[in-house]
């Protein structure tokens, strides 16, 4: 069973690398599904068995990015502390979804360059933000209350994600980028923790 599940792991990541290269080469509206499998030596039905859209393809962290937030601040007295912590913690272990890498600029130009992606960023938030305010009404936070909460603190983490692709974009070295963010995260968390406790 262990190595069924190998397998299956190492095909979904050769399927992900392989459409991720042409995404990156190409650009994401001109591959095509068909051209993602036949680099990664698979069917197309084997590529929609693992991706069930070309989208996913690109986002394929997508349902980790959706809840991390809301399983970050669960059950924290100070929600707004634990997504400054959550954030502060994915800095300094380089969280690949931050982009904190030489390559990411290219990355976000796909997203850029394509409509679809686009809209998939905007759900993809909306998502995040959703399972952020079901957290907070687990939570015993009101429905309003979790809802505005959870739209403060998402905007807050959406506005950190921007800054670190604008500053890569000017050419900021890495530590500079990090610094940064998290001076800006202090700052920004801080001065809504007591409106969204």
């Amino acid at each position: 069973m262990a190595l069924r599940a190998e397998k299956k792991a190492a095909t979904r990541t050769a399927i992900s690398d392989a459409a991720m290269g042409l995404f990156l080469e190409h650009g994401f509206d001109k591959v095509t599904v068909a051209e993602v499998g036949e680099v990664a030596r698979v069917s197309v039905n084997t590529v929609f068995n693992y991706f069930v859209t070309k989208e996913d393809l690109f986002f394929d962290r997508q349902e980790e990015v959706v809840g991390r937030l809301a399983r970050a601040v669960a059950k924290a007295p100070d929600p707004a502390a634990a997504a400054c912590e959550l954030f502060e913690d994915e800095l300094r272990r380089g969280e690949p979804t931050l982009g904190l890498h030489p390559e990411s600029p290219k990355f976000w130009k796909v997203v850029e360059d394509s409509p679809a992606l686009q809209a998939r960023v905007r759900l993809l938030g909306e998502l995040a933000e959703e399972a952020l305010a079901k957290a907070l009404m687990e939570a015993g936070r009101p429905e309003p209350d979790a809802w505005w909460a959870a739209a403060v603190l998402s905007g807050i983490d959406r506005a950190l994600h921007a800054q670190i692709r604008r500053d890569l974009r000017k050419g900021q070295p890495l530590d500079v980028v990090r610094h940064d963010a998290r001076a800006t995260a202090a700052r920004a968390y801080g001065a809504v923790s007591l409106a969204v406790s």
